[in-house]
C-alpha cells in the first residue's frame, strides 16, 4: 500500500535511503526534508512546497547580509583609493597619480562592459591584458616626469590594490546579493543598496571627509548596480553567467530539500515550488516539471535540469524553435510539448517521454532514441536521417504525413521526402511500418577520413567481441566527399550505443597507428579483413547505394535456429551452457561467418512456429525434454509442461522442408520424432534413450563446430559422436541420424 503524505507538513523530517514508490505527497510542506537515495519511483510531489525552512532561511539571509556588508566595505575602500589618486595626488606626482587614478576608472569601466556582453570570465581574460598595458604606460610617465621610484611604487600599489578590492568586491557582491535575493527576494535590493552606502560613507568620512565620502559612495554604488545587474540574470539562467548562479544556487540549497541520488522516475511535480532543492546525481526519468515554480533555483548538479531552454520547456510545455543539439536528454520529460521547428541533432533522447508532443519539422537527424516513446505525437515533417531507434522505441498511434531522410538545403528543401510521391502521404499506422526495418540496423557514420582498411579491421574485431549481437553487413553508402556509411544488420536486443561506441574506439585507435604497425596487424588476422577491405573500397568508387546479401564463398549465411524449453515442472537442464558451447565452436571454425546464431529460450507452441516463420532457418537444435511416443515437451502460458505430438511436429516441418537441411532434437527418447520428420527433412538427429547434459553439449559442440568448417551433415554427425567417446562419456552411441 503507497504511503499517503498528502497535505501534511513533514518539514525537516528525514526520509533517507526509504522506499516510498508510489508514495503520495501531494499538497505537502516538504521544506527541509532528505529524500537522499529514496526509492520515490512514481511518487506524487504535485503542488508540494520543497526548499528551505524558515529558519534556515533567515540564518542564510543574515549570512548574506553580512558578506554585503564586507564586500559594501571593500568597494568603499576602492572608491577612496580611487580619490585619492584623482583628487588627492601628491604634490609634484600630480600627473602620474591622476594618469593612474583614472586607468584604473577605465579598466573597471571595461571590465564591467565585457562582463556584463560576454561573462565573468571573459572581463577577467580581457581585463588582465589591459592592467598590463596601463599600468606599464602609467609607471613609464611616472618615471619620465618625477624620476622617482618611490613614488611610481606608491601608485602602482594603491593601483593594485584599488583593482583588485574593485573585482573582488564586485564579485563576491554579486554572488552574495543574488543569495540574499535568492532566499529574502526584492527585500534584498533596497537592502543591498543602503548596506553598501552606509558602508562607503562611513569608511571614506573618516579618511577623507564629504569629497571623499561622495565620491567613495558614488564608485561603489555604481559597482553595487552592476553586481546586481548580473547577478539577476545569473539567476534568471543567463548562459553568460554561469559560474555565478552555481555558486548561488549552492549556497541557497544548504539545509534545503534534498533529493539527491534519489530515484525519481515517473515522479509527479506538476505545480509543485522547488526553490533552493537539491537534484544533484538524481534519477529524473520520465519526472514531470510541469507548471512547477522556481525549478531554475534548484541545485542540479549534471543532470538535465542544468540546461535553462529544459527547464523552460519541461515547466511550460513550449520549445518551439529551441536547440537542444547534443544534449543529454536521457529520460527527459516533454510529454505535451509543442516543439515544432526544434533541434535535436545528436542529442540523446533515450527513454524519454514524448508522448503527444508537437515534433512537426523537428530535426532528428543523429539524435540517439532508444526506448524513446513516441506515442501519439506529431512527426510530420521531421527529419529523421541516421536517428538511432530501436525494438524498444515505441510509435503507437503516432500521427506522420511525411518525412524527410536528409537535412533540407537551399537548393534541396524537401530531401528525400518518404513517402517518395509528393502527393502522397502516410495514412494511420502506416508510418510505424514504414519504420519498422529500421529496428535493428547499426548504422556507422564516417565524416573524417575514410580508411578502409581501419573500417574492415575494427568491424571483424567487433563481430568477434559481440557474436551475441549477431552483426552482418547489409549496406553501404557514400554520402559526398569524406563521408560515409556502413549499415549492418543486429539482434533486435543489441545495444547499439555500445557497439557504435565500441567501433569507433577501436576504429580511430588503429587510423592512428603507423603503417608498419597497421601491416602487423593485418598480418595477424585473415584474409576476410582483406575481403571486407575490398567491399568498402568498392563501395566508396560507386557513390550509388551500394547494398547485397552478404556472401562468402559463393554461399549464402544460414541460420541455426536453438530452441530451448525446460518447464519448472521438469528436471533442470544445463541450456546457457550448451547454447555457450556452440557459440564458442562456431567462432573458432574457419568459416563461422556463414552461419548466424538465433535463440529462442521457453519456448512454447507459437514460439517455434513464428520462429520458423520470422527466420527461415537452415538448421533447427531443439534443447529440452522428450517423452518418446508422447512427443516433445514444451512450456504453457504458466511455465508448465506442454506435450506436442509426434505426428503434429512433423506436420509442422513438413511446412518448411524446403528451408530447413537439418534438424537436431537434443532431447531423452527422441528418436522416434527424428525419424517421423526424416520423412520430410534431409537429416534429422535424435536420440535412442536418455542422454546425459554433458553428452548432449559435448554432441552439439563437435556437431557444429564441423558444420561450421564447412563439413557435411554426415560428418559433423559423426564428429559429434566422436566427441563425446573422446571425452570418455559411455552415450556415443546414443545420437542417431535419420535420412530422409
Amino acid at each position: 500500500m503507497p504511503q499517503d503524505y498528502s497535505g501534511q507538513n513533514i518539514r525537516g523530517r528525514s526520509f533517507k535511503g526509504q522506499n516510498l514508490e508510489l508514495a503520495d505527497f501531494s499538497g505537502a510542506d516538504i521544506r527541509s526534508a532528505d529524500f537522499s537515495g529514496a526509492n520515490l519511483i512514481g511518487a506524487n510531489f504535485s503542488g508540494a512546497k520543497a526548499g528551505l525552512q524558515r529558519r534556515w532561511a533567515i540564518f542564510l539571509v543574515l549570512v548574506s547580509w553580512l558578506l554585503m556588508g564586507i564586500s559594501g566595505f571593500f568597494l568603499a575602500l576602492t572608491g577612496f583609493l580611487m580619490e585619492s589618486l584623482i583628487f588627492q595626488p601628491q604634490k609634484g606626482s600630480e600627473i602620474a597619480y591622476q594618469t593612474t587614478g583614472f586607468a584604473v576608472a577605465i579598466i573597471l569601466i571595461i571590465f564591467c562592459f565585457v562582463t556584463i556582453r560576454q561573462g565573468i570570465q571573459a572581463g577577467l581574460g580581457v581585463i588582465a591584458i589591459t592592467i598590463a598595458i596601463a599600468f606599464a604606460l602609467a609607471i613609464a610617465i611616472s618615471i619620465a616626469i618625477t624620476s622617482a621610484i618611490a613614488t611610481t611604487s606608491i601608485i602602482a600599489t594603491t593601483a593594485a590594490v584599488a583593482f583588485a578590492f574593485a573585482i573582488a568586491g564586485a564579485f563576491a557582491f554579486a554572488i552574495v546579493f543574488a543569495i540574499a535575493f535568492a532566499i529574502a527576494g526584492a527585500f534584498a535590493f533596497a537592502s543591498a543598496i543602503a548596506i553598501t552606502i552606509i558602508f562607503a560613507v562611513a569608511f571614506a568620512g573618516t579618511k577623507a571627509g564629504v569629497i571623499a565620502g561622495v565620491f567613495a559612495g558614488s564608485t561603489a554604488g555604481a559597482i553595487a548596480l552592476f553586481s546586481i545587474y548580473i547577478s539577476l540574470h545569473a539567476l534568471e539562467g543567463d548562459p553568460k553567467h554561469v559560474l555565478i548562479r552555481e555558486i548561488t544556487v549552492a549556497f541557497a540549497a544548504f539545509q534545503g530539500t534534498s533529493f539527491r541520488k534519489a530515484n525519481l522516475s515517473n515522479a509527479n511535480f506538476t505545480a509543485a515550488t522547488l526553490k533552493s532543492t537539491d537534484f544533484r546525481r538524481a534519477i529524473l526519468t520520465r519526472t514531470s516539471f510541469h507548471k512547477t515554480l522556481k525549478l531554475y533555483r534548484g541545485r542540479p548538479g549534471a543532470t538535465y535540469l542544468q540546461k535553462t531552454q529544459v527547464c523552460q520547456v519541461l515547466v511550460t510545455g513550449f520549445g518551439q524553435d529551441q536547440n537542444f543539439d547534443r544534449l543529454d536528454l536521457r529520460g527527459v520529460n516533454f510529454q505535451g510539448a509543442i516543439l515544432i521547428d526544434a533541434s535535436f541533432v545528436g542529442a540523446d533522447l533515450s527513454k524519454a517521454n514524448l508522448q503527444d508532443a508537437d515534433l512537426s519539422r523537428a530535426k532528428l537527424v543523429q539524435a540517439q532514441l532508444d526506448g524513446t516513446d513516441f506515442t501519439g505525437a506529431t512527426l510530420t515533417g521531421a527529419y529523421i536521417r541516421d536517428w538511432n531507434i530501436t525494438s524498444d522505441t515505441k510509435f503507437d498511434g503516432v500521427r506522420c504525413e511525411y518525412v524527410y531522410m536528409r537535412l533540407p538545403t537551399k537548393e534541396n528543401p524537401d530531401p528525400l521526402r518518404k513517402p517518395d510521391n509528393n502527393k502522397e502521404v502516410f495514412k494511420d499506422g502506416e508510418f510505424g511500418d514504414f519504420i519498422k526495418p529500421i529496428f535493428d540496423t547499426l548504422d556507422l557514420y564516417h565524416n573524417q577520413g575514410v580508411d578502409p582498411r581501419a573500417i574492415a579491421i575494427s568491424f571483424k574485431q567487433l563481430a568477434e567481441n559481440n557474436p551475441a549481437a549477431e552483426l552482418r553487413i547489409v549496406g553501404m553508402e557514400v554520402r559526398g566527399e569524406d563521408k560515409f556509411l556502413i549499415r549492418a544488420k543486429t539482434e533486435s536486443q543489441a545495444d547499439k550505443s555500445l557497439l557504435s561506441q565500441e567501433y569507433f574506439e577501436n576504429y580511430n585507435q588503429i587510423k592512428a597507428l603507423t603503417e608498419q604497425e597497421l601491416q602487423r596487424l593485418i598480418a595477424e588476422k585473415d584474409n576476410r579483413i582483406r575481403s571486407l577491405e575490398n567491399m568498402v573500397n568498392t563501395a566508396l568508387q560507386r557513390p550509388s547505394f551500394y547494398a547485397q546479401t552478404v556472401k562468402h564463398n559463393n554461399s549464402t549465411i544460414k541460420t541455426i535456429l536453438i530452441l530451448a524449453s525446460n518447464p519448472k515442472t521438469t528436471p533442470s537442464l544445463r541450456l546457457n551452457e550448451e547454447v555457450r558451447e556452440i557459440e564458442a565452436g562456431l567462432r573458432r571454425a574457419k568459416k563461422r561467418e556463414l552461419f548466424n546464431i538465433r535463440q529462442r529460450q521457453a519456448v512454447r507452441v507459437p514460439d517455434v512456429y513464428e520462429a520458423l516463420l520470422d527466420l527461415k532457418p537452415q538448421f533447427v537444435h531443439f534443447i529440452g525434454h522428450g517423452s518418446g511416443e508422447n512427443g516433445l515437451v514444451l512450456e504453457d502460458e504458466t511455465g508448465n509442461e506442454r506435450l506436442v505430438t509426434t505426428v503434429a511436429l512433423a506436420n509442422l516441418f513438413k511446412l518448411f522442408a524446403n528451408d530447413i537441411e537439418c534438424v537436431v532434437l537434443n532431447a531423452c527418447y527422441s528418436e522416434v520424432q527424428a525419424q517421423a520428420l526424416a520423412e520430410h527433412i534431409p537429416y534429422v538427429v535424435g536420440m535412442n534413450k536418455a542422454i546425459a547434459d554433458q553428452a548432449a553439449i559435448k554432441f552439439a559442440t563437435g556437431f557444429y563446430s564441423a558444420i561450421a568448417s564447412g563439413e557435411s551433415v554426415e560428418f559433423a554427425y559423426k564428429l559429434g559422436c566422436n566427441v563425446i567417446q573422446l571425452e570418455g562419456i559411455a552415450e556415443h552411441l546414443t545420437p542417431v541420424l535419420k535420412k530422409r
